[in-house]
């Protein structure tokens, strides 16, 4: 425990900008009631077994640690305009949190309701988190890191950039669009419209299901990965350097590059293919 911080612990407060403009302070057990902006302007503040309730608690925040707390529905909008933030074995469910924040870590957090969630931010970490409901989830978010994380959303990473992920479960459509420097390793991507107009997507010992993946990709590399038998019309004027284990159900007009399974159902190469229209596809 900080020595150097004012504590408080085992109280409440409600209404307008209760501790506005506080520094150096610990809360624990605290309970922040319906009211707006309780902690706006502050730096280096603790929060441990807290419960938030009301909205836009941590905006302007500059270094605080939230750990074992609880963001009600009503939190909603609850950290914003932030940087160093370590969140900790927190449930979170009120929607359209973290916006235009730096530097964030989250750790065993449950976001069951993160709709509109993580927006306009850079230098995030995420482990063993899972968010539910999550729709635009990293929307224009950049220089992510991902471990162990599961994501029911759809409109997932949108004009993200500089991503690592590992070791993840991801359903969701229209994932990854408009992305640049994304790798994913070792999990399950489902969802329709995976990666399209992505700029360097690297796939890795991943699982692919939905239809129409990996369209208009420039710069796509596939090593090592399986595809489900949904995960039809493939590839549509991409630039591609595929090694799929097993079946793909079709393949349709790659552009340029090659591509490798163990068998295709359906190849499409028709009149519509785009220039230079010489991906070479083979099967083993």
């Amino acid at each position: 425990m900080e020595t150097n911080k004012t504590i408080i612990r085992q109280t409440e407060f409600g209404g307008e900008r209760p501790l506005f403009a506080s520094h150096h302070l610990r809360l624990e057990q605290v309970t922040i009631h319906a009211g707006e902006s309780a902690l706006k302007e502050c730096s280096d503040i603790d929060a441990v077994k807290c419960r938030f309730e009301g909205k836009y608690p941590f905006w302007h925040v500059d270094g605080f640690t939230v750990k074992d707390c609880k963001f009600t529905e009503g939190a909603r909008a609850a950290l914003w305009y932030s940087k160093h933030l370590d969140m900790r074995d927190t449930l979170v469910e009120a929607p359209k949190m973290f916006r235009d924040m730096e530097d964030l870590s989250l750790t065993n957090v449950n976001l069951p309701n993160a709709a509109e969630t993580l927006w306009h931010c850079k230098g995030i970490r995420l482990e063993n988190v899972e968010a539910d409901h999550a729709d635009y989830i990293f929307m224009h978010c950049q220089d992510i890191e991902i471990d162990h994380f599961k994501l029911n959303g759809n409109y997932s990473f949108q004009y993200a950039k500089n991503i690592v992920i590992r070791n993840s479960t991801l359903n969701t459509k229209d994932a990854f669009w408009n992305t640049e420097n994304v790798t994913v390793y070792d999990s399950t991507v489902s969802g329709e419209y995976l990666g399209w107009h992505s700029h360097n997507l690297r796939l890795v010992n991943c699982h692919i299901e939905g239809t129409q993946p990996l369209c208009y990709a420039h710069n796509l590399v596939l090593e090592n990965c399986t595809f489900g038998p949904d995960a039809d019309l493939a590839f549509e004027y991409s630039e591609v350097r595929a090694d799929v284990k097993g079946h793909i159900t079709s393949v349709k007009n790659p552009r340029t590059g090659s591509i490798q399974a163990g068998s295709i159902g359906e190849i499409i190469i028709d009149q519509n293919i785009k220039a230079p229209a010489d991906c070479k596809i083979s099967t083993t």
